[in-house]
């Protein structure tokens, strides 16, 4: 749900400076003017939306635009320095993560579901692994998420991405904080960890259990000695 919905991180421009911002020459088409929700793949506005941007109705009823993470060769790219291919390759690695972490927590059902059904603890200890690997997987997803950011205001000097390069009426008037999606995909990342802890306690509890019955099997084991008088004189 975190992965694909919008509200990772949300700013909001108080509407109180809205006369003081419609002085800019900017104003009307510049995202950055406007409340929205900055998601992984969208950017959504839910009260006003800048003009002559081209957007779209979202599953939610709120008017968004695509981040594009893939630069057509157009000749818009010839300009790009080092650092923002970089960011660029960053923010495809946070979808690549979330896709690998995917993949584990769905080959992790493949053995969870066979060690229940045999009670077998190495299968048990295989899903314990796949989902600990989601887990982590995950959580380097979100920190290169954060990076990204960082990533931003250290290296790139490009006002659109760089809070301390946007207009001080701007900084003063606009406010910005973690949504739910971000605190969503973290209660993910400890509900996948706490599973693979359960999942590998269980493992080693059922080790224990299979070797306390073959213990006590072999305790009733009486030994037989074969004699003469048992088997045909024949044999």
């Amino acid at each position: 749900i975190a992965f694909g919905t919008d509200n990772w991180y949300e700013v909001r421009v108080n509407p109180d400076g809205n006369e003081r911002l419609a002085s800019l020459q900017e104003f009307e088409s510049d995202l950055r003017y406007y409340s929205r929700d900055e998601g992984i793949f969208r950017i959504c506005f839910p009260d006003k939306r800048p003009k002559g941007v081209q957007t779209y109705m979202s599953p939610v009823q709120t008017q968004c635009i695509n981040i594009d993470y893939y630069i057509n060769d157009n000749g818009i790219s010839d300009s790009f320095t080092d650092q923002r291919w970089m960011r660029l390759h960053m923010a495809r690695s946070v979808v690549a993560l979330f896709l690998v972490s995917f993949l584990f927590s769905v080959l992790s059902a493949f053995p969870g579901l066979v060690g229940c059904w045999r009670r077998s603890h190495s299968n048990i200890i295989a899903t314990g692994l796949l989902q600990l690997l989601a887990g982590l997987v995950v959580a380097s997803a979100i920190a290169l998420w954060h990076a990204i950011p960082h990533y931003e205001y250290e290296k790139l000097n490009f006002p659109e991405m760089s809070f301390s390069r946007w207009p001080e009426v701007l900084q003063i008037y606009s406010k910005s904080y973690y949504g739910w999606s971000y605190v969503l995909a973290w209660l993910g990342v400890a509900l996948t960890l706490s599973s693979s802890f359960m999942f590998l306690c269980g493992a080693q509890c059922l080790r224990k259990e299979k070797r306390k019955e073959k213990t006590q099997g072999t305790a009733y084991l009486v030994p037989i000695y074969a004699g003469p008088y048992h088997c045909p004189y024949s044999y």
